[in-house]
């Protein structure tokens, strides 16, 4: 039986050669990372930048600290994509409605990431040269405890189950780093999940991970901030975390249906 209810990745409208246009759902490369664009004759696209944060001395010391996006994605073929940043190595594959996500994350630090250590890929419509005006908005969904609930502004909705952690790692006044940026705010989120719908109504994208830490979105791109949680992990251990994007036509509760198919038995502890 189902213990959760459901939460979502973001699409773009991308220039892409006339014979690429002609294939079904597919990879391509963009400055950041990797494009996947929509089946069918639709220019529909979203882009994941991977990876922009991490969180909780996850990868280095520090409570917010920068990812490295320096690491070009390799793509052995327009259904397959891979990047490999030393001790995280992504995967990418197409399926229908979107792509099949795993990260392998090694600890090759000399100390353990806390049970709350994540990293934090970047979900968006793309940069403003490449943008997907389509889903360059904020109909953005997480989701709680009720289900799928409006994500407002910038703030920060973190994982019900690791609230103690978060809490525990805040200053005296309830503060974090980015505090000022991303405002810690209620519902918390139940489910690994951040949904958005276009601006035409037509079109869902979302990003969805088995083991998440927060959710966020809305920064200058219109981006999601979905984290993944990589801890706790000792010096040396390593862990592999399943994900998922979509992109189809439909709307949120097409997505989150699709979210509970496939991630049954995430999020647990």
């Amino acid at each position: 039986m189902l213990r959760l209810l459901p939460i979502a990745l973001l699409s773009c409208v991308c220039a892409l050669p006339a014979a690429a246009v002609e294939q079904p759902q597919r990879l391509f490369p963009f400055e950041r990372g990797i494009g996947i664009r929509a089946a069918a004759e639709t220019n529909e696209c979203v882009y994941l930048w991977f990876y922009e944060w991490n969180m909780f001395d996850a990868m280095q010391r520090g409570q917010h600290t920068r990812g490295d996006w320096s690491v070009a994605a390799k793509f052995p073929n327009p259904r397959e994509a891979t990047v490999q940043q030393d001790a995280l190595q992504l995967t990418v594959n197409i399926v229908e409605d979107g792509a099949k996500l795993v990260l392998k994350v090694t600890n090759r630090t000399d100390f353990a990431f806390p049970e709350h250590a994540a990293v934090i890929p970047c979900f968006n419509p793309g940069p403003e040269k490449i943008r997907n005006r389509n889903f360059a908005n904020t109909n953005t969904w997480f989701l709680a405890k009720t289900g799928l609930e409006k994500l407002n502004k910038r703030q920060i909705h973190f994982n019900s189950r690791l609230r103690s952690f978060v809490d525990a790692s805040a200053n005296k006044n309830g503060q974090y780093v980015w505090s000022s940026k991303w405002p810690l705010a209620e519902p918390d989120a139940l489910g690994g999940l951040i949904v958005r719908e276009s601006t035409d109504g037509k079109w869902v994208a979302g990003i969805a991970w088995e083991r998440f830490l927060s959710a966020q979105a809305h920064n200058p791109w219109e981006c999601m901030h979905l984290s993944v949680r990589i801890g706790p992990l000792e010096p040396n251990a390593e862990r592999a975390i399943k994900g998922r994007i979509y992109l189809f036509e439909g709307g949120k509760e097409d997505l989150l249906k699709r979210y509970l198919r496939d991630f049954s038995d995430a999020n647990q502890p």
